[in-house]
């Protein structure tokens, strides 16, 4: 693809670390002035100073409506305007089961995952509308906007909403010229669930996991970046509304099929756990 994306400039919230870092990292290396956008103001400078190309970073908590409004200042006052966003932030919340979800537990992942991805298409819009200019917009979406589980429920809701935002502003932003799209992670090592803990799902057995993929392998952060970079460049000029997966294939497995695992469990296994003891699923 080499340097497409000389004299651009992209905003990455989340990019500290993970997906958000290697998806900063890519679009500076293929020429892009880089917005390295995070809560952790050290984590970021680190890695906006380590960039290729021109890098500023931005210390921002996305689900702050004034801070989402400073990066982006922040943004255009170093670089002149803003045509490219990867909206990547986000967290997991608690793996506790239903019954026991904390209200505020809950609305935080929600303010994070889903009014952040909220906040940042807006101020992306209102960017464009000031300069004048098209541009494209892609948000972190997950396996689980794609489908459901029991455990991880706060998570699951938001990001099924982000796909909500997504869809809304594509149309939206169609006759402005604007693209909004989403990438979709499957099983990912990342530091954000490296430091989940021990709970089933969490960090800890996600090696194991993978291996029920149908490439029987995790993915990397390099990977899910390589497709929000196609997704942002202009050979992705027609792609519009759309969520591209990056899961191995794990998302679209028939589990009720032998091949994606039926009758490999005992779903007595964990129905038992449920009932008998909930803190444990």
């Amino acid at each position: 693809m080499g340097n497409t994306l000389s004299g651009r400039t992209a905003v990455v919230t989340g990019a500290a670390t993970g997906i958000g870092e290697a998806s900063a990292r890519l679009l500076s290396e293929r020429g892009a002035n880089v917005v390295v956008v995070d809560q952790n103001g050290d984590g970021a400078t680190e890695v906006a100073e380590s960039m290729p190309g021109p890098a500023i970073a931005v210390r921002a908590d996305v689900a702050a409506e004034h801070d989402v409004a400073a990066y982006m200042e922040a943004a255009a006052d170093a670089f002149g305007q803003v045509d490219l966003h990867h909206l990547n932030a986000g967290i997991i919340g608690p793996f506790d089961p239903l019954p026991e979800v904390r209200m505020e537990d809950f609305d935080r992942v929600i303010a994070v995952n889903l009014r952040g991805a909220f906040l940042g298409v807006r101020a992306a819009f209102r960017q464009y509308l000031q300069q004048g200019t098209g541009g494209a917009v892609v948000v972190t979406a997950s396996i689980g906007s794609l489908r459901g589980s029991h455990d991880l429920l706060s998570y699951q809701a938001s990001k099924h909403g982000v796909l909500g935002v997504v869809r809304g502003a594509a149309m939206y932003g169609g006759p402005m010229g604007v693209r909004v799209n989403a990438v979709a992670p499957g099983l990912v090592p990342t530091e954000l669930f490296a430091s989940s803990g021990d709970a089933p799902g969490a960090g800890s057995d996600m090696e194991q996991r993978g291996r029920t993929v149908p490439m029987r392998r995790t993915g990397t952060p390099q990977e899910v970046a390589h497709v929000a970079a196609f997704l942002l460049s202009d050979e992705a000029g027609y792609v519009n509304g759309e969520v591209v997966s990056v899961d191995g294939g794990a998302a679209w497995v028939n589990s009720v099929r032998p091949a994606g695992g039926a009758g490999r469990w005992d779903p007595g296994d964990i129905d038992e756990r449920i009932s008998a003891h909930p803190e444990d699923v």
